[in-house]
């Protein structure tokens, strides 16, 4: 390809992109009347489309299932199903499981960087990772570990909060639990102290975070981006940034690894296996042909991704609906204080955070269930789904192509009112309350977790951790928006990350 080619699709490419924008309407309207559904979804717009909803796209998403159910989107080569059907969930995640996988469509956008995780990984891959990670999340020493970790991070992170109310300083909760959660992933995951809540941080620890950010948001990018693979090609603008950010990536990732098997080499005491990166290093001594450093880079940076946005962005948005619902926040800081023994004036957040124990959590049934409903409207993954392995019918009848990308909508299904109700877009912890023990729903229907073969492992952790910190920090203190006019939104990106942060003010508590 010579150099004024190249030019040429640099100039041609964006400028029929942006043609096709402008004209989305109009496509829109010829397709849903040329193209025959014939059992298939009906249409709702082409997958070019999508583009100009990107900012709110969710809730776009939410307005369209409110009248179609299931509809589809027109490709070049393939369609996407999008479903709040609350049966097709279940059918592609469950009864029809075999006919369903991740595909190539995803593997090629997210390979960069997730590689041959347990995210995007299918068949024998994905078993075995599965299986063995399966084991590693029921391991006792594995749960004792991690919420001792959780403690001592929620003791820290209240420390924190408490020495920006003395100095007067508005509070970015978002920030902090962003960085709370990367502490509390990296010293449960690889048995490393990051100390990213400390004030002096960790110059490469920080770089990292940030290089691990932006390459998830520029993945995010490829669903939506028509020219993404030439400038990959030509190692231009944002694949070019992406690129750098791998490198930083696999520096920072291969030399944990390197680290860690020295550590195991040298230290025969059982402890320094309580990390999970540890305990996949000892299994890889069995396997080294097939879990090498790739394996293990690959593991970690999936098990990073499980474990840093997940906590830390329900955690914003559950203290988002605390403060715009004082009502809730003063019920769930009754419940903690109900069940804990420390005086409101004792500050010593070490010896508070040692007493939140499992007992002690398990007797907190609204603020397991106001956690709960804040995943129902937020959930951590708005939009996941599967592509077709072979021609298939979905239980509402709609027919599925081989090769379809079939969506459910988790963040659009809280928010039907034939799911949840007429209130379905309210928060209202109580609706998982009967006489004030907290109720279960179907994992299809309250889908935050995931369902079926590959629901999520870390379920159990995160609610744990998510109700240690909760339980501290409102134990201590009071928290108001710093303006109470603002109306919090989300980035695009593949969890739902709350957009400039979450700005506070918080009150001691003395009664």
């Amino acid at each position: 390809m010579d150099f004024l080619t190249i030019i040429s699709l640099l100039i041609a490419l964006p400028l029929l992109f942006v043609v096709l924008i402008l004209f989305v309407p109009v496509v829109k309207v010829l397709v849903a009347k040329f193209v025959s559904n014939n059992g298939y979804a009906p249409v709702e717009g082409t997958l070019f489309g999508q583009v100009l909803y990107v900012d709110h796209l969710y809730d776009y998403q939410t307005q369209v299932a409110k009248k179609l159910p299931t509809y589809r989107l027109i490709g070049l080569a393939h369609s996407e199903i999008s479903t709040t059907d609350i049966r097709n969930a279940e059918h592609i995640l469950k009864t029809s499981f075999n006919k369903y996988a991740k595909g190539r469509h995803l593997q090629e956008k997210v390979s960069d960087l997730w590689g041959d995780g347990i995210f995007a990984a299918d068949g024998d891959n994905w078993r075995q990772q599965r299986k063995l990670a399966s084991y590693e999340f029921s391991t006792r020493v594995l749960r004792g570990f991690s919420c001792s970790v959780f403690r001592k991070t929620a003791a820290k992170l209240t420390r924190v909060v408490s020495k920006l109310v003395m100095s007067g300083q508005v509070i970015d909760l978002h920030d902090l639990f962003m960085k709370s959660a990367m502490d509390s992933i990296f010293k449960v995951g690889f048995g490393i102290d990051l100390n990213c809540l400390d004030w002096s941080n960790n110059e490469e620890g920080t770089n990292f975070t940030k290089a691990f950010d932006d390459a998830n948001e520029i993945l995010n990018s490829h669903f939506f981006d028509p020219i993404w693979k030439l400038k990959r090609f030509l190692n231009i603008g944002s694949e070019a940034s992406l690129k750098k950010n791998i490198k930083v990536i696999d520096k920072f990732i291969y030399n944990i690894i390197s680290t860690k098997k020295k550590l195991l080499g040298m230290n025969q005491n059982p402890n320094v296996k309580e990390d999970i990166l540890s305990r996949f290093l000892v299994e890889s001594e069995k396997n080294p042909e097939t879990m090498g450093a790739r394996y293990l880079r690959d593991i970690i940076l999936n098990f990073l991704l499980a474990g840093k946005d997940t906590t830390a962005n329900t955690l914003s948005w559950f203290f988002y609906m605390l403060c715009k619902h004082p009502l809730v926040q003063e019920k769930v800081a009754q419940e903690v204080m109900n069940n804990t023994r420390t005086e409101p004036s004792d500050a010593n957040f070490d010896d508070f955070a040692a007493t939140i124990t499992d007992a002690t959590l398990d007797q907190m049934h609204f603020l397991h269930a106001a956690l709960t409903e804040t995943l129902r409207l937020y959930p951590v993954v708005p939009v996941d789904g599967r592509c077709a392995q072979v021609d298939d019918v979905l239980p509402d009848g709609h027919k599925v192509k081989k090769g379809d990308q079939v969506y459910y909508l988790s963040y659009a299904m809280g928010r039907m009112p034939y799911i949840w109700g007429e209130d379905a877009e309210e928060f209202r912890p109580e609706r998982w309350l009967k006489d004030g023990v907290f109720q279960p729903e179907s994992s299809f229907k309250f889908i935050s977790f995931h369902a079926g073969p590959r629901i999520c492992l870390g379920k159990e952790f995160a609610y744990r951790q998510m109700k240690i910190i909760s339980t501290s920090l409102i134990r201590y203190f009071q928290f108001k928006l710093a303006d109470n006019a603002q109306d919090a939104t989300y980035i695009k990106t593949f969890t739902l990350h709350m957009k400039g942060g979450l700005h506070v003010c918080a009150i001691p508590r003395t009664t």
